[in-house]
């Protein structure tokens, strides 16, 4: 399976930031019953092993070269999967899922930043506008004029920056290796760290300290703890990081990022539907400020034959 355009990449990013919007309230419910290094442990070995099969009907070829780096660059992405992972849904715990969002949505404009520190990437006058559109409106859409950062909110941030690392590295491994092998192996990383930590972890594997005791299955088994495994495991992971992968062979880190962003309306608006949070004019000024953003980075890159490097 391959993304052969530029057009069809952005609508299945798009598609990807709606499945990862809408799993934020799911998995704010999970997380009420089911430990989060078990959760992720089982939802990301689910992911990996849904990839396999494409392995069977794709065209891609694994050289013996690139084995090793292979294993090795997918290592270091599950290593910032998990960090990000892990984050995300222990913040999940303390904080809103609005908050969640907007924090999560903050890897947006740090993509450029940290690609421009770190490797000293450039990016055009009008990505940073956009850039800087998508994250006043992030900032309307899910904080408004009652900014609260707490334990949870932190634990986000912490997330917001590996999410932000991962799209640049995604960006420079695809390059030289092929997509589903090196989705399939970041995700059985980060089940096999998530494992490990859920093991020796002081807390018990299968329910919250402080709550009832359940057996695995009682906790598994529940019908928010399963939902929340399979439509995540399923579409949050192994589809959205292939998308991710084959997206970036095709796509700017930049323009992936400001996809993105369209992340936290899907979550905020899940959130208002399920949970009763509440949008209100601020969110909606804040989601008119995301569109604008990706518009505003999108067409200046055709709008301007020369572009302005910073």
């Amino acid at each position: 399976m391959v993304i052969r355009s530029h057009r069809s990449a952005l609508i299945i990013l798009a598609l990807v930031s709606f499945i990862w919007g809408s799993e934020f309230t799911l998995i704010d419910m999970a997380m009420e019953i089911i430990p989060v290094n078990t959760y992720n442990a089982i939802r990301f070995a689910l992911a990996g092993c849904a990839l396999l099969p494409l392995l069977w009907f794709s065209k891609e070829t694994l050289h013996k070269s690139q084995l090793r780096p292979l294993l090795y660059k997918g290592a270091v992405l599950g290593i910032l999967l998990f960090i990000a992972f892990y984050a995300q849904t222990e913040g999940l715990r303390h904080t809103s899922v609005s908050n969640a969002g907007f924090i999560t949505g903050l890897g947006t404009p740090l993509v450029p930043v940290l690609g421009f520190l770190l490797f000293r990437a450039k990016a055009s006058v009008s990505v940073w506008i956009g850039v800087m559109l998508a994250t006043l409106g992030l900032y309307f859409l899910t904080v408004g004029d009652k900014l609260a950062f707490n334990q949870g909110d932190s634990l986000v941030l912490v997330c917001a920056f590996a999410f932000a690392i991962h799209i640049l590295l995604t960006g420079k491994f695809v390059n030289h290796l092929p997509v589903i092998p090196l989705t399939i192996v970041q995700l059985f990383a980060v089940a096999i760290y998530s494992t490990i930590s859920a093991v020796y972890s002081s807390e018990p594997a299968f329910y919250l300290a402080g709550n009832a005791p359940l057996t695995w299955q009682q906790s598994l088994f529940t019908p928010i703890v399963l939902g929340a495994i399979v439509f995540a495991g399923l579409f949050g992971t192994a589809f959205a990081y292939w998308a991710q992968s084959a997206g970036q062979k095709l796509l700017p880190d930049y323009k992936v990022a400001l996809v993105f962003t369209l992340e936290p309306i899907f979550a905020c608006l899940t959130a208002w539907l399920v949970l009763d949070e509440q949008l209100g004019p601020m969110g909606l000024l804040g989601a008119a400020g995301i569109m604008s953003g990706m518009i505003v980075a999108e067409v200046g890159d055709r709008i301007f034959t020369k572009e302005v490097c910073v």
